[in-house]
């Protein structure tokens, strides 16, 4: 069972501290093989229990970690995947969106669980809704305490207008807020397996450590058709131009499957969340 938390922290393009946490949490199981704990850190950040791989010494884990965020870290970075509603005041103060992994078991096929259950953390992430606020002076010169709020209506043809908004505010609390845009996109992971002519998908650990070459295939559906977002090879091995693109049909085939079945559930869950919410609030009305 995978426990999913997201966390979005309010930041400047200065250092300064956090201008608002909010959290929430939902539960998903990405993977019969695969246990892991999400959060959505400033890149994406993976930690693994010692206990999911007691075969390894220190510093092997610490390499193994360190392959994996780069892997998720290149892959969710991407310009092409960034949401535009995380934008506060534009130029001056953004949402930063943490994304942090932890693995408690694997058997195997990590690399499709680590995506899943970040692209489920990602979907069920919230943006608060802000206000923009500016403070301004008496014509006479004098500072006034008064505060207005989006109240200033200027001329539509005017483009020497510049945004004087200096904060905002917050207009929705904990899980409130809008989805983050283009979430549809979020990829999911194929691996393939590859021994001679023979593909197949996931491995455990034993057949994992028997394939002489395997490859990522990361696709994003934000489009039609959909987009392969990256591609990667483990282990060593060669392959042809043939070869690679019979590859890259398959895995778009695998991966379509994988994606619509995985959205499936990630829809039933808001379901489920929302007529939760719903009867919550009915309860404290008394209804």
């Amino acid at each position: 069972m995978a426990a999913l938390t997201y966390t979005l922290v309010a930041t400047t393009t200065a250092v300064e501290e956090p201008r608002s946490f909010l959290q929430s949490s939902s539960k998903y199981k990405p993977s019969r093989k695969a246990v892991l704990t999400t959060a959505v850190s400033s890149a994406p950040y993976l930690d693994s229990s010692p206990t999911a791989y007691p075969n390894l010494s220190t510093g092997a884990l610490d390499d193994l970690q360190h392959d994996l965020t780069t892997v998720l870290h290149q892959t969710l970075s991407h310009p092409s995947l960034h949401p535009s509603n995380l934008a506060i005041l534009p130029g001056k103060k953004s949402w930063l969106l943490n994304l942090d992994v932890v693995i408690l078991a694997d058997a195997g096929n990590i690399y499709d669980a680590i995506f899943m259950a970040a692209r489920a953390a990602l979907w069920d992430t919230k943006v608060p809704r802000t206000r923009s606020v500016q403070y301004k002076a008496h014509k006479s010169g004098k500072a006034s305490a008064d505060m207005d709020v989006d109240e200033e209506v200027t001329s539509g043809f005017d483009t020497r207008q510049v945004s004087t908004a200096a904060d905002f505010e917050l207009q929705d609390y904990w899980d409130e807020g809008e989805v983050l845009e283009g979430r549809d996109r979020w990829p999911v992971c194929v691996t393939l397996n590859l021994e001679s002519s023979i593909q197949f998908l996931d491995a455990n650990l034993q057949e994992e450590a028997s394939s002489p070459l395997r490859i990522l295939m990361l696709y994003s559906f934000g489009t039609c058709p959909p987009a392969l977002q990256a591609m990667r090879t483990l282990n060593q091995g060669d392959l042809t131009l043939a070869q690679i693109k019979t590859l890259i049909s398959s895995a778009e085939t695998y991966a379509t499957t994988l994606f619509k079945a995985l959205n499936a559930k990630l829809v039933e869950e808001d379901l489920r969340r929302n007529q939760k919410a719903r009867e919550r609030f009915s309860g404290r009305l008394g209804f």
